[in-house]
């Protein structure tokens, strides 16, 4: 079986998509070692603020307004450039929770907050394959089904 493996995308900026992970096999729940994004348009040349967040619930959390509160939230990334004289600079920052255990879809949202024409956010998600015992399988989609009917 593989260990680890990657899903990645392009996004249009206020969109979301779904990554499907209910009903693969018994006994396996993933976990998200790692998220990032990425600018798909001019990179370089324009100031951009690009967020994006990953959401295990009915509805996706807020990329640019991430509540860490929400147990369905799993991770968020922010990417910000400036390209003016007076702010020329980079930054990526990405918060990963890597103990949730994934066995339900899951929901990458994407927003590009800077005025003008919106891009498309380029995205990538690495998880691992983890395998559960009957005990720990029960429990994780309990967990998943109660933050999932929120």
């Amino acid at each position: 079986m593989k260990k680890d493996f990657v899903i990645r995308g392009k996004t249009g900026s206020g969109k979301q998509e779904v990554l499907n992970f209910s009903g693969f096999k018994p006994g396996i729940a993933y976990r998200m070692t790692e998220f990032v994004i990425y600018p798909s348009t001019n990179i370089g040349t324009q100031s951009m603020e690009l967020c994006a967040s990953v959401t295990a619930a009915k509805t996706f959390e807020d990329p640019a307004n991430p509540n860490f509160d929400h147990d369905g939230l799993i991770a968020t990334a922010l990417y910000k450039m400036g390209s003016a004289a007076n702010e020329n600079f980079s930054m990526l920052q990405d918060v990963v929770n890597d103990t949730y255990l994934i066995t339900q879809d899951l929901i990458v949202a994407v927003l590009d907050a800077t005025p003008g024409v919106p891009m498309d956010v380029n995205w990538q998600c690495r998880f691992e394959t983890v395998k559960m015992s009957g005990p720990e399988e029960a429990a994780t989609n309990y967990r998943q089904f109660a933050i999932f009917d929120e």
